[in-house]
């Protein structure tokens, strides 16, 4: 029983990191959703509360890291449970990186609050947003649920992304041609739209890291 004791505390600990590991995610999908409903519903104390966050998702992912570093060095695990631990760290990276990239889409939604935005554009931003949130919950849930089939969508739904970047970018164009006075607050959209690509690419990045852990090949 003593023998086996170390080894179940090792497992206690690889637990205590996924728990950690979701815990920044759902702080991530709650931070980007509130950020993109900004764009829409501006509201500055929300503003400021994404902001926050996204400083909060930044000491987490360090706190990650920190003991992800310490287990290693104390366990010094292989395969498997190496990846996993390797993964957690990467995982957090993206996971910080896209709550600045939320931060980035508050910020910028400031700047067009009093605007009166053209349909085409906003339509477009609108549908973007949701499907990015729902990128970046599957390439989540892909990681913390082990689902290599989840994961392998995210390539094929990125590609999805990029069409409505370029939709967008279409419609902002043809709206600057049509007032050009519009235009120093337009290219504010097109900016939000660049960070919502952004955190696509993320969101693909998180589950090309789920399939190098589960698979220990590169996609």
């Amino acid at each position: 029983m003593e023998k086996k004791y170390p080894r179940i505390l090792f497992r206690k600990r690889l637990k205590d990191l996924r728990k950690d590991v979701e815990k920044i995610a759902q702080k991530t999908l709650e931070t980007h959703k509130k950020s993109t409903n900004l764009l829409f519903d501006f509201d500055e104390k929300r503003k400021e509360e994404v902001v926050s966050a996204s400083k909060e998702i930044d000491d987490m992912v360090f706190n990650l890291e920190r003991k992800c570093i310490s287990l290693i060095a104390a366990e010094q695990p292989v395969a498997k449970d190496l990846r996993f631990i390797e993964a957690c760290i990467k995982v957090g990276s993206h996971l910080k990186r896209i709550g600045y990239l939320a931060a980035d889409i508050a910020e910028y939604s400031e700047n067009i609050k009093d605007e009166e935005i053209p349909k085409k554009p906003l339509e477009d931003l609108m549908h973007m947003a949701d499907f990015v949130q729902m990128m970046l919950s599957k390439g989540i849930y892909s990681f913390l649920d082990q689902n290599i089939e989840m994961a392998k969508e995210l390539r094929h739904d990125d590609d999805k992304v990029d069409d409505l970047f370029d939709q967008t970018l279409e419609h902002v164009t043809v709206s600057m041609f049509k007032d050009k006075e519009a235009i120093n607050y337009l290219v504010n959209l097109l900016f939000i739209a660049r960070f919502l690509e952004r955190v696509a690419d993320r969101a693909v990045s998180i589950a090309d890291r789920t399939i190098f852990m589960i698979t220990c090949e590169k996609p």
